[in-house]
């Protein structure tokens, strides 16, 4: 299991039509392609709004093929091009980080119980 982090760093005044952008279209299209998102977040870093989402991924195989079809897919280019020409662009720029799990923390345990590769721990 491997995690892929993004983080995008929205143009000013426009972190709404993003977020709204990744809900009603973006994530629905990722998962039709077998994309598992684990959560989103907005953030701030150097006063510039940020939205940040984390990927789950069985291999980076796997994560890369789904990248692929879901910048090949026709709704997608569509809806990214709408958005774009109505509002102007909405990402500055982004940050991709594939994480592999170091193997001391919950990450790759998360639903499982025991001990052990896989199982949940828990840190107090």
């Amino acid at each position: 299991m491997i995690h892929q982090l993004r983080i995008y760093t929205i143009a000013a005044g426009r972190r709404d039509a993003y977020v709204d952008r990744f809900e009603r279209h973006c994530a629905p299209i990722m998962r039709r392609h077998g994309f598992t998102i684990v959560g989103s977040w907005l953030a701030s870093h150097d006063g510039r709004d940020e939205f940040v989402y984390l990927l789950a991924w069985p291999d980076a195989r796997t994560r890369d093929r789904a990248w692929a079809r879901f910048l090949a897919d026709d709704e997608w280019i569509a809806v990214k091009a709408a958005s774009n020409a109505e509002q102007g662009t909405l990402v500055e720029s982004i940050v991709d980080r594939t994480l592999v799990e170091a193997g001391h923390g919950p990450a790759s345990a998360v639903g499982a119980s025991g001990s052990g590769p896989g199982s949940l721990r828990v840190f107090r």
